[in-house]
C-alpha cells in the first residue's frame, strides 16, 4: 500500500460503531428530538368523530397510533377488528374532545358497520367512556390555528412553518429579563440560527437555538408579560435609540407576515417557581465554557422565575464574573458539596489562593450561605445513556458545529463528552441529559448539515477493489439523499419532521407466519415494536433485526437489496449481514414517508414469503386477517414466493450492489478486501460468469449457490411434474386448440368456457392462454416468474403492478383477462 493516494472518507456512522465498537445512544434519550416528533395525542386518548357516511353524525373512536400529524383512528365497537381503522389529518378532519357532541347538540350514532353489535347505544357509551381519556379540549382546538397556515405551505408540518424570515422574541440571558426580536436564518431540524432585528447581515451576534428552548417565544410574548423590549447592551450601542424604534416599529406592522403559531410552543418545558434568594452560594457550570464546575453566587432575584446567577471570581481588577438567567430547571446548577460527594474535582474560583478549595472556611471568607437542597429539584439516572455510548452534540465554542461525542462519564443526570473531529481541541464538555445540544447518532444527515467527522477518517482510494463496477451502477446513499433533500416535497408526502418524515411505531406480530427465510424461535426473541421515529431510521433498524433473524442472514439480505434496474422510490441505505464467519453488505431501498410505511412492510414481508402482516405498523391482537395460522407452509409460500419481482440470478458480466467482506482478526477497515456476491440467473448453460479478478474458491457464495441450485432443481421438477399433467383446454366449442388471437379479441365481452380446471394448469397452460390474448406480449413475464394456475387466480390489479411494473392501461387489459377465467372457474369448477 505504500505510494497509495488518500482521500478523507465520507463518513458512515455504521461502519464507524463497527470499527470503534461502540453502540449509539438510544433515539429516545434524547426528549427534545422526540418532542418534536409528537403532535400531542397519544394511543388510547377517545375523541368523537364526524363518520364518514354521514357527516351529519358522529361517533366514539381511539387513537390506535400516531403519526406527525396523522392520526390512525379506529371507532369504538370494531373491537379488536382493525380492518376499519383509518387514517385522519388533526389539521383538516372534524374531530372534538368527548362531551362535544352534546355541548352543541350535535348526533352521536352508531356507524352502518358496526349497528348489530351494539343493541344499546346509551349502555354502551357508558362502559366505553367510563375512565377514558379524551384528547384534551386546548390541543384540539389549538391545531385548528394552523388550518390557515398550512392552506398556503401544503406538505409541511407545523415546524417547518418557522422558516427563515420568521421573527421570534428572545430573553436576554445575560443581563436582566429584557427581550428583542430575532429573525430566523436557518431552521435545521427545529435548531435555529437566530439574528437580533436590526443588524442585517451581521452575523457576529447569532445564536443557535432549539425552539423549544425556554427562553424563545413567539412575538408578542414580552408585551404578554409585561417584560421590557428592547436590544441587549451588547448591541444597543449599534444604532440610536431613534433607530431601534423605527424598526420596531417595522416589526410591529409585518407581525402577522412573519408570525409563527403560538401551537408550536405547546410543548416547551414549564418554568416552575424557585425558592432561591440573593447572596446563596452554590455549584455551577458556566454555559459559555462548560469544562469544570465552579462556586457561583445568586446576584439577583428577579421574581419567583428567574434569577441571576454569576460565576464567582475573586480577581480584584475583574469588572464582574460572568453572569447568566437561570430558571428553576436551568442546567448545570447543583448544591454546595456536590462535586465532592460525587467524586468530582470543583475548580476553585480564580484568585483563589492555593487548589485545595474548602467551602466551609469559603462561606465563612464570604460570610454567605449555601442555597439549601431544596432549591435543586431531583437528579434522575434513569436516562439511557451510559459510558462510551456515541451521539452528535453542539461544539459549546463554536455553535456552527455539530461534532460526534463519547460519553466518557456519567453523574446523575450530566454526561461528560469529548468531542471528535473539532476544528480547535475542546475539552471534555459537561451537559444535562436533556440538554437540547445534544442528538441522536444520523440527527445531521437525516437534517442535511454537515457533521464534523473524525480527523483520522481517510481510507485508501479504491485500488483494492477485486472488480469492476457494472456499468449501470446504483446510486449512492448519498447521492440519492442530496437528491431527495433538494427536490420540492408535494402535497403527498405527509408529516414532514426535521424535514425528514416521521414513522409509526412498527410492529413484530410473533404469531403470524415467519416464511422460509427467517428463524421463528429468533422472530419470536424480537422486541414488540420498534420507533417511532424517523423513516429510515426505524425502518432500517427493523430491517436489520430481520437480518439478523434469519436463517442465513445474507440470503435474506440478498432477497432485500435493491435492484440495479429498479427505479428509485425511496432512500438507499447500506446494511450487513455475518453469515459464518464472512461479512456481508447490500444497499436497500427504504421508503421515506409515514403514507408508504404500511405498503412498504407489507411488500418486505412477501419479498421474504412470509405472512404480509409479520411486521408493519398495525398490531395483530389475536387474529391474523391473512388467516396464514391456517395455511400449510407449502400452500403459502406457493402464493407469496411467486410475487417477487426478479429472478434469483446474475445476468452474464453483471454485478449487484451486494458486497463480501473477508472477516480478519484485525479489525481496521483498509485491512479489509470487499468482493461483490452476485445473484446468479439461471440459464441452460453452465458458464463461468466470474468477471476477471474475482477471487477463486473463496467459498464466500458457496451458501447461497448451493441455495439456488436446489432451487433450481426443485423447479425443474416441479415444471416436468406439471408437463406429465398437462391438460388442454378451451374457450370455445373447438376441443384441442385455442382459438386465434383474433377469435379471442372478437369474443370479450363473451363468457369464458373451460375445459379444465385453472387450479391443475401448469405455467405453460397459462403462457399458452395468454398468448391467445392481446396481452401474448407479456407471457414471457409469466413465464420468467413461473406463475401457474393457481398464483393466477390470485392475481389482482394492486399485485399485478406491484410484480410486473405495468403501466395501468396494460394492467387493467390483463386483469380483464384474468378475471374472465376467475368468473369461469367460480362457475365451472368452485363446487
Amino acid at each position: 500500500d505504500a505510494g497509495s493516494s488518500v482521500e478523507e472518507m465520507e463518513f458512515n456512522w455504521d461502519e464507524y460503531l463497527e470499527d470503534t465498537g461502540a453502540t449509539a445512544a438510544p433515539h429516545g434519550s434524547f426528549k427534545h428530538v422526540d418532542t418534536s416528533l409528537q403532535n400531542g395525542f397519544a394511543p388510547g386518548m377517545k375523541l368523537e368523530v364526524a363518520v364518514k357516511s354521514d357527516q351529519n353524525t358522529y361517533w366514539v373512536a381511539t387513537i390506535i397510533t400516531t403519526c406527525g400529524q396523522l392520526l390512525l383512528l379506529r371507532y369504538d365497537g370494531y373491537g379488536e377488528d382493525r380492518k376499519a381503522d383509518f387514517w385522519c389529518d388533526i389539521l383538516t378532519a372534524d374531530l372534538h374532545p368527548i362531551g362535544w357532541c352534546q355541548q352543541n347538540k350535535k348526533i352521536l350514532k352508531v356507524p352502518e358497520g358496526i349497528k348489530d353489535k351494539i343493541p344499546d347505544q346509551e349502555e354502551f357509551l357508558q362502559r366505553v367512556l367510563k375512565g377514558a381519556c379524551s384528547a384534551p379540549a386546548n390541543l384540539l382546538e389549538g391545531v385548528k390555528e394552523f388550518v390557515f397556515f398550512l392552506h398556503f405551505h401544503r406538505g409541511k408540518n407545523p415546524l417547518d412553518l418557522i422558516a427563515p424570515g420568521s421573527r421570534l422574541e428572545l430573553q436576554n440571558t445575560r443581563d436582566s429579563l429584557e427581550a428583542w426580536i430575532v429573525t430566523v436564518v436557518e431552521n435545521v431540524g427545529g435548531r435555529l440560527k437566530l439574528r437580533y432585528e436590526g443588524l442585517e447581515e451581521l452575523d457576529t451576534f447569532d445564536q443557535w437555538l432549539f425552539y423549544l428552548d425556554p427562553f424563545l417565544h413567539q412575538v408578542g410574548w414580552a408585551a404578554q408579560h409585561r417584560y421590557s423590549l428592547q436590544p441587549p447592551l451588547a448591541i444597543r450601542s449599534l444604532r440610536s435609540e431613534a433607530d431601534w424604534q423605527e424598526i420596531l416599529k417595522k416589526v410591529k406592522e409585518e407581525e402577522e407576515e412573519s408570525s409563527v403559531p403560538t401551537d408550536l410552543f405547546k410543548d416547551k418545558p414549564v418554568i416552575g417557581v424557585h425558592s432561591f434568594s440573593e447572596g446563596m452560594k452554590l455549584e455551577a457550570v458556566d454555559p459559555m465554557a462548560p469544562f469544570v464546575i465552579s462556586p457561583a453566587t445568586v446576584l439577583k432575584v428577579y421574581n419567583d422565575k428567574y434569577f441571576l446567577i454569576e460565576m464567582d471570581d475573586l480577581r480584584g481588577e475583574r469588572a464582574a464574573g460572568q453572569r447568566y438567567v437561570c430558571h428553576l430547571n436551568s442546567a448545570g446548577i447543583f448544591p454546595v458539596q456536590w462535586s465532592l460527594k460525587n467524586g468530582l474535582h470543583l475548580s476553585p474560583p480564580p484568585g483563589y489562593p492555593g487548589q485545595d478549595f474548602d467551602w466551609a472556611d469559603y462561606l465563612k471568607q464570604c460570610g454567605a450561605e449555601a442555597a439549601p437542597q431544596s432549591c435543586f429539584p431531583s437528579l434522575t439516572s434513569d436516562h439511557g445513556f451510559k459510558e462510551n455510548m456515541k451521539l452528535e452534540a453542539v461544539n459549546p465554542v463554536d455553535p456552527e458545529e455539530v461534532c460526534i461525542a463519547t460519553v466518557t462519564k456519567l453523574k446523575d443526570s450530566y454526561l461528560w463528552l469529548q468531542l471528535e473531529g473539532s476544528k480547535k481541541p475542546v475539552p471534555e464538555c459537561i451537559v444535562s441529559v436533556e440538554s437540547m445540544n445534544i442528538f441522536p447518532v444520523g440527527w445531521c444527515e437525516t437534517n442535511g448539515y454537515q457533521l464534523r467527522p473524525p480527523r483520522k477518517a481517510i481510507v485508501n482510494k479504491q485500488k483494492k477493489i477485486a472488480v469492476v463496477q457494472p456499468e449501470k451502477q446504483i446510486l449512492s446513499s448519498r447521492t440519492v439523499h442530496d437528491g431527495l433533500k433538494n427536490q420540492e416535497l408535494n402535497s403527498s408526502d405527509s408529516v414532514v419532521i426535521n424535514g425528514k418524515y416521521c414513522c409509526p411505531k412498527i410492529y413484530f406480530n410473533h404469531r403470524c407466519f415467519s416464511g422460509p427465510y427467517l428463524n421463528k424461535g429468533r422472530i419470536a426473541e424480537l422486541p414488540q415494536s420498534v420507533g417511532p421515529g424517523n423513516c429510515v431510521l426505524v425502518l432500517k433498524e427493523v430491517l436489520t433485526l430481520l437480518i439478523n433473524a434469519a436463517y442465513k442472514p445474507s440470503r435474506v439480505l440478498r432477497e432485500l437489496q435493491l435492484d440495479e434496474e429498479a427505479a428509485w422510490h425511496g432512500h438507499g441505505e447500506t446494511l450487513k449481514a455475518k453469515y459464518k464467519g464472512k461479512s456481508y453488505r447490500a444497499t436497500v431501498e427504504v421508503v421515506r414517508t409515514a403514507d408508504r410505511v404500511a405498503e412498504f412492510c407489507r411488500k418486505t414481508c412477501i419479498k421474504l414469503e412470509c405472512c404480509p402482516n409479520l411486521f408493519g405498523p398495525q398490531m395483530v391482537l389475536d387474529k391474523c386477517s391473512e388467516n396464514c395460522s391456517v395455511l400449510t407452509k407449502t400452500k403459502y409460500t406457493h402464493y407469496y414466493g411467486k410475487r417477487k419481482n426478479k429472478r434469483i440470478g446474475r445476468p452474464p458480466g453483471g454485478h449487484s450492489n451486494m458486497e463480501v467482506a473477508m472477516k480478519k482478526p484485525n479489525k481496521r477497515r483498509k485491512r479489509r478486501k470487499h468482493f461483490f456476491v452476485h445473484k446468479k440467473k439461471r440459464s441452460s448453460a453452465s458458464v463461468d460468469n466470474t468477471p476477471a479478478g474475482s477471487p477463486q474458491g473463496s467459498g464466500a457464495e458457496d451458501e447461497d449457490d448451493q441455495d439456488e441450485s436446489e432451487l433450481s432443481h426443485s423447479l425443474a421438477q416441479d415444471r416436468d411434474k406439471r408437463k406429465r399433467k398437462l391438460r388442454t383446454f378451451s374457450f370455445s366449442d373447438d376441443e384441442n386448440k385455442p382459438p386465434s388471437p383474433k377469435d379471442i379479441k372478437m369474443e370479450v365481452a363473451e363468457k369464458l368456457q373451460l375445459d379444465s380446471n385453472p387450479l391443475e394448469w401448469s405455467v405453460a397452460d397459462v403462457v399458452r392462454f395468454l398468448k391467445s390474448t392481446d396481452c401474448a406480449p407479456l407471457a414471457r413475464i409469466f413465464l420468467d416468474q413461473e406463475i401457474d394456475g393457481q398464483a393466477l387466480l390470485l392475481l389482482t390489479l394492486p399485485t399485478v403492478q406491484e410484480c410486473m411494473d405495468l403501466k395501468l392501461g396494460p394492467a387493467i387489459k390483463l386483469c380483464h383477462h384474468i378475471e374472465r377465467v376467475k368468473l369461469a372457474f367460480y362457475q365451472q369448477f368452485a363446487n
